[in-house]
């Protein structure tokens, strides 16, 4: 029960993370940038967005060493990938955080969520 709930908040903490991004880039921002005084609303929307994705990330981490430690995952190669993918995105995510409103490091960091998310499926199977 206790490693099922773990994967139960890997998981919902990775749909926060990966589904707020897609709910901003592809619904909120299009929709708010039509507004011409909507800027400051975007980046009040965004700067919560962050916080929770901060939280997120951090569930993520805990959650995700220690499934790792469980299912002995560690020196397994296709986990290394991930984990490899986690840290180009958890760098992404600081200087996008630090760098403000750069549309490419909002794709960057995007692309290598996705790329993150089919590399943990991928160890499913």
């Amino acid at each position: 029960m206790y490693w099922t709930f773990l994967i139960f908040l890997h998981v919902v903490a990775m749909a926060f993370f990966l589904g707020g991004q897609i709910m901003l880039a592809f619904t909120v921002v299009p929709v708010m940038r039509a507004e011409p005084a909507q800027p400051e609303r975007i980046k009040q929307i965004a700067q919560r967005f962050g916080m929770g994705s901060l939280i997120a990330l951090g569930v993520l981490l805990f959650t995700g060493m220690m499934l790792a430690s469980h299912f002995q995952l560690w020196d397994y190669g296709p986990f290394q990938v991930k984990m490899g993918l986690v840290i180009a995105t958890i760098v992404a995510v600081f200087v996008h955080m630090t760098r403000g409103n750069s549309h490419a490091l909002m794709g960057i960091t995007f692309v290598l969520t996705l790329a993150t998310v089919y590399a943990g499926v991928n160890l499913t199977h």
